[in-house]
């Protein structure tokens, strides 16, 4: 789909070399490599931990870590769903150049396409291509030992994370969710994960695995990369957690409220236990793999990263939790899709209780790690993120640099298609459906409340020229008008949230 894309004879030299400058005079040898730990949390909204301003939902051991490393204000997942932003993280590129623009699993070519919507998707690749070099794949040639946990979900069997450079894979398989056996409970039904003992549930197993990986490597530097399942549908979880968050909705008083956001209902207020139950589960995960950490004195001479991979679901699916006062949720280009939690700690080199306001986006850990791991990166590797050591270590600010996302189609929570620049303060939206032009200034309006592209058209040029440019330079796909489009139908964007009021069409 991407005729850009390296051979497999490139990607072979590219692994080479990494290889011989691994070995060279003048890299960090082994033992002086630091362990890399990535934890990235499915489908997590940046508000929804206690960091980050939730009162609702408690995270005692993120809220430690970002004590004890660097907050950031203003992290961006690649894509507002989930595959693209993984394929993203993985490779240190925009998801264009890959050609995974969408989760995968929605209809993959615009002819598929059926739902009544005004635009026909543009189409994208299903599996993340061999050829890709992966942050496994250039760590695994400069000695480091890998482990995948959790989701994957970006392609069929032989795409897996065993086919992708890494050693281990405990639970990485083609499904984008829990969805075999029971879910999140053992039996798992899930290839890459042997079921436990009846009931045994699916966080705390992947953070069993991957402290096991970590007790079974610590004499050699490693990545052990937590990918969870959770937050993400179906909505279920531990009953003595999903009690005690009942109860503290009721001491609170906390109810439901609703706003509006295009043809969907949006959540106002975090107050659902079963999500909240979930996300303490996904917390206890976390703090058990760092314990681990601990016990074995590995603690200072490890990187960890956690992060999410688009925002939080307000606008489907269970409308689970509130992005506000982000606007918007996973599946849209407004701060409330794009917007994640990122905490970094690195001890003794990132100073405790560090915030950070640059805007970073997921392109930017390959180049991270790489650097952090003495090894260079891949040979004609194109320069869509920067290095955030110079930051991490010397607080420097990252230079003035336009970030970039294009999703050319209709996800499942009711967003459509379109392309967004934010550079400095400033963020242009553009909507293919009707060829809108949204501008907002996020310093003053973190709500995106107010549209202000009239009153600065010398800023949308500026801002749409940095679009032109990057969807050039990414190969990006655009959607194509669609002939049966009927305006006298329900419009495919709309969906009415179960136990509410069906919505007049609009």
């Amino acid at each position: 789909m991407n005729a850009s894309r390296p051979s497999m004879s490139i990607r072979v030299a590219v692994l080479l070399a990494l290889l011989l400058a691994a070995s060279s005079p003048g890299v960090a040898v082994a033992a002086a490599k630091p362990n890399i730990v990535v934890f990235l949390v499915d489908d997590l909204g940046q508000r929804d931990i206690g960091c980050y301003g939730s009162t609702f939902y408690e995270t005692p051991n993120l809220d430690k870590l970002a004590k004890q490393g660097a907050l950031f204000t203003d992290a961006y997942a690649a894509c507002p769903v989930c595959s693209p932003s993984r394929a993203s993280l993985m490779t240190g590129k925009y998801p264009q150049r890959t050609g995974i623009t969408d989760y995968i699993g929605a209809p993959m070519t615009p002819q598929a396409w059926k739902r009544n919507t005004k635009l026909l998707p543009a189409p994208y690749s299903d599996r993340l291509a061999h050829e890709e070099v992966t942050i496994a794949e250039a760590l695994k040639a400069g000695g480091y030992a890998t482990f995948f946990a959790g989701k994957w979900h970006m392609g069929p069997q032989g795409f897996w994370p065993e086919d992708q450079g890494f050693d281990i894979n405990k639970g990485g398989v083609d499904k984008g969710g829990p969805y075999g056996g029971k879910k999140y409970f053992s039996p798992y039904d899930n290839p890459r994960l042997p079921d436990g003992p009846p009931g045994e549930h699916l966080p705390d197993r992947l953070a069993t695995e991957t402290a096991k990986f970590i007790a079974d490597n610590k004499d050699k530097p490693f990545l052990a990369y937590l990918s969870f399942y959770d937050v993400h549908t179906p909505l279920m979880a531990r009953p003595d957690l999903e009690k005690k968050y009942e109860e503290k909705r009721k001491r609170l008083g906390l109810e439901a409220k609703w706003g509006r956001e295009g043809d969907r209902d949006v959540r106002l207020v975090q107050e659902h236990a079963v999500y909240a139950a979930m996300v303490d589960a996904m917390d206890q995960a976390v703090g058990k793999v760092l314990a681990k950490l601990d016990e074995l004195k590995l603690a200072d001479n490890t990187i960890v990263l956690f992060t999410s991979d688009n925002g939080g679901l307000s606008t489907s699916e269970g409308w689970p939790t509130s992005n506000l006062p982000l606007r918007g949720g996973k599946g849209w280009l407004y701060e409330g899709g794009i917007r994640e939690p990122l905490l970094i700690r690195w001890p003794g080199v990132v100073k405790p209780e560090t915030v950070v306001q640059d805007a970073v986006s997921g392109i930017d850990y390959f180049p991270t790690f790489l650097e952090a791991a003495g090894l260079p990166m891949p040979a004609g590797h194109p320069a869509d993120g920067v290095s955030l050591l110079p930051l991490l270590k010397d607080g420097k600010k990252l230079a003035d640099r336009p970030l970039y996302w294009h999703y050319p189609h209709y996800g499942n929570q009711g967003g459509a298609p379109g392309t967004a620049v934010r550079q400095g303060d400033w963020k242009l939206i553009h909507w293919f459906e009707d060829d809108k032009w949204e501008l907002f200034n996020l310093a003053t309006d973190l709500g995106e409340t107010k549209d202000l592209a009239s009153a600065n058209p010398d800023k949308v040029a500026a801002l749409k020229a940095e679009m032109a440019r990057l969807h050039k330079a990414t190969g990006s796909l655009d959607p194509i008008v669609n002939p049966a489009f009927d305006a006298s139908k329900p419009n495919g964007r709309a969906a009415n949230r179960p136990g509410a009021a069906a919505k007049p069409k609009r």
